[in-house]
């Protein structure tokens, strides 16, 4: 038998989630459910998810496994042959809802497409991920993260004037879809379950949330013909903000967007006539000075320890932080006091430390039970004791590859 698992807690208790997906968007949306008491099974191909051999490794666990696989059951299913898919049929008709993220047209061809799925079960939401949605002329396409980045618009304005188009070191595009995912799931189960509604089908793409995160870019270009370039920490929109390094080398980022708060910023520094220039009073004007606000405030913060910076900062009611790593988070007291980074004590790894759920829930939070399991790990418990296929059934697949 499998990890005890517990889901009596959270406030997704009761529900169950099929989390067919792949690497990171869809893998997330079941994260975050998992995170809140949901019931979440994890089929993987009886190879084993890409996931599980990507990135750090410590006892040949991949760490990314264990973040995203966390709070998950595991099943292995090889859903493109009869056995497996009539399995995935059982699954679906006890499900809630199926996180997929196949190339559009996968399941339909292996006859477990949402049309089949929904007349086995009509409240099932499904969420269908995919590079580029499932229509339009680029959707039968492999997408990834990277591609979302680049053709959404986010790649062209990050970075410097004088630099090339800088991609993100981290997922993304793949994390912002993924969080868009969830709060559609829930939409749809709200609809379902509230207001009298069945279920229904997700089409999430992978760069279309990251587009709209980028604000109001496609109003200002069909309204003003603007296209917005490079600025590298500063804005086109506001000012100052940027980041600074202290005399000690440590770099602060600093963001004064509200009027009060631009203003004590130039009194502390020591220029306090800066804040009676016409151009001062409004967003427009400072944009338009910028280099000159930051080459005073990168003066008077180059002459100081970041220390002193921050204290000063902060006597004034001004706004500045500290550019964190990972090892400074780890020390720091406000992450400390909200326990944002919790402990797990895994098997195969120890005592874990990582990121904790997020946000807090006063009444109902959620938990982070246990890290990513072995490969097939609830295939049994699953496949066996929940739909009542028999051991010998179970591995006469696992011999042919099924499970």
């Amino acid at each position: 038998m499998g990890t005890e698992i517990s889901n009596d807690k959270g406030p997704l208790a009761g529900l169950r989630v099929i989390d067919a997906s792949m690497l990171f968007a869809g893998p997330v949306i079941g994260t975050l459910m998992g995170d809140f008491g949901a019931d979440v099974i994890k089929i993987e191909h009886p190879r084993g998810d890409p996931l599980r051999t990507l990135g750090w490794q410590k006892n040949d666990v991949s760490l990314w496994w264990a973040f995203v696989s966390r709070n998950k059951r595991m099943v292995t299913l090889d859903l493109s042959t009869p056995e497996g898919g009539n399995v995935f049929k059982e699954l679906a008709a006890t499900a809630d809802v199926i996180i997929e993220g196949f190339r559009p047209g996968t399941l339909e061809r292996w006859g477990i497409g949402p049309a089949v799925l929904h007349e086995l079960n009509p409240n099932l939401v499904i969420v269908r991920v995919s590079g580029f949605g499932q229509t339009g002329p680029q959707s039968s396409k492999p997408g990834f993260g990277t591609v979302a980045e680049s053709i959404s618009g986010f790649a062209h304005i990050n970075g410097f004037p004088d630099g090339p188009p800088i991609l993100p070191p981290f997922a993304l595009g793949d994390g912002v879809a993924a969080l868009f995912g969830t709060f559609a799931t829930m939409f749809s189960l709200y609809n379902r379950d509230v207001s009298g509604g069945s279920g229904q089908i997700i089409d999430l793409s992978l760069y279309e949330p990251l587009f709209w995160l980028l604000g109001p870019q496609a109003l200002a270009f069909d309204q003003l013909g603007v296209v917005p370039g490079r600025t590298g920490s500063s804005t086109e929109w506001t000012a100052p903000r940027n980041t600074y390094q202290a005399a000690d080398g440590r770099w602060l980022g600093l963001s004064a967007s509200a009027q009060s708060i631009a203003e004590r910023v130039m009194v502390l520094i020591g220029h306090s006539e800066i804040v009676g220039e016409p151009w001062f009073a409004d967003h427009e004007g400072r944009v338009a000075n910028r280099d000159l606000l930051d080459s005073l405030i990168a003066e008077w913060i180059g002459a100081r320890p970041a220390d002193e910076v921050l204290e000063k900062f902060e006597e004034a009611g001004a706004v500045i932080g500290p550019i964190y790593s990972i090892a400074d988070i780890f020390e720091d007291a406000q992450y400390q006091a909200r326990e944002t980074i919790t402990t797990v004590d895994d098997p195969r790894l120890g005592p874990t430390r990582l990121q904790n759920v997020i946000p807090l829930l006063s009444a109902t939070p959620g938990s982070v039970r246990y890290l990513g399991g072995e490969l097939g790990e609830h295939n049994s418990e699953i496949l066996c004791d929940e739909l009542g296929h028999s051991l010998e059934e179970l591995e006469v697949w696992s011999n042919a590859g099924i499970v």
